[in-house]
C-alpha cells in the first residue's frame, strides 16, 4: 500500500497522487454514483472532449464547459446551431475541436428525443457484478458493457461516444468502482480511512 500514498500520506488510486487537481477529483468525484440528466449528459460531453487528451485538461477548463454550454442543460444546448458553432470555436477557454462542440449538440439533440431518461439507459449498461482491480494495470479500457452501451447510444442517435469513452464515463460516474486495492476509496468511498 505504501506505493499508493501520495505526499499527503493517502493512499489513492497511482493517478490521483500526479496533482492536487486530479487528488481533488479522484477522492471526491471519481466512481462516485451520479445520477441526473444534466450531470451525465456534463460528463458524457467531458469524456467525449477528453478522447485524445489528458483528462486534467477537461478537468481544468471544466469551469469554462460549464459556462460556455450553459451549464449542460440538453434541452438549452439542443438549440444550438451554426453560429454557436463558431463561436465556441474561437473560445480558447474550451478545447476548440469542431467535431467534438458539433457532438455536443447532436448528443444534446439525442437526449432531448429519448423516450426513455438519460439516467435509466445509462444506467442500464452498469454490471450487475465488477471485480475490484488490484492495480492500475488491471483496469480495462473497453468491457462487453462499455461496447453494448457505445452501440445502442450511437442507434438512438448520439456520436463520439465509442466503448472506451463509454467506459471511462462508467468509471466517473459510479458505474463501475475501479478504485484499486489499497485506494482509501476502495474502502471508505468519500474520505480517507484512519491509518
Amino acid at each position: 500500500m505504501s506505493g499508493l500514498k501520495g505526499a499527503d500520506g493517502v493512499a489513492r488510486c497511482s493517478w490521483g497522487n500526479s496533482t492536487p487537481d486530479y487528488a481533488e477529483y479522484h477522492d471526491t468525484e471519481w466512481g462516485v454514483p451520479l445520477h441526473g440528466q444534466d450531470a451525465l449528459y456534463e460528463r458524457l460531453c467531458l469524456e467525449s472532449f477528453q478522447s485524445g487528451l489528458s483528462w486534467i485538461t477537461i478537468l481544468r477548463k471544466r469551469p469554462a464547459f460549464r459556462r460556455v454550454f450553459l451549464d449542460f442543460d440538453p434541452v438549452k444546448v439542443a438549440r444550438f446551431g451554426d453560429d454557436d458553432v463558431e463561436r465556441l470555436m474561437q473560445d480558447a477557454s474550451i478545447v476548440r475541436n469542431g467535431a467534438k462542440i458539433r457532438a455536443a449538440i447532436t448528443n444534446a439533440k439525442a437526449t432531448a428525443a429519448l423516450d426513455t431518461p438519460l439516467d435509466d439507459l445509462l444506467w442500464s449498461f452498469a454490471p450487475a457484478k465488477h471485480k475490484r482491480p488490484k492495480t492500475m494495470a488491471d483496469v480495462p479500457a473497453i468491457t462487453d458493457e462499455s461496447k453494448a452501451m457505445a452501440k445502442e447510444l450511437k442507434k438512438r442517435g448520439f456520436s463520439f461516444l465509442g466503448p472506451t469513452t463509454c467506459y471511462a464515463l462508467m468509471q466517473a460516474t459510479g458505474m463501475v468502482d475501479d478504485h484499486v486495492r489499497g485506494c482509501f476509496r476502495a474502502t471508505s468511498p468519500g474520505k480517507p480511512a484512519s491509518a
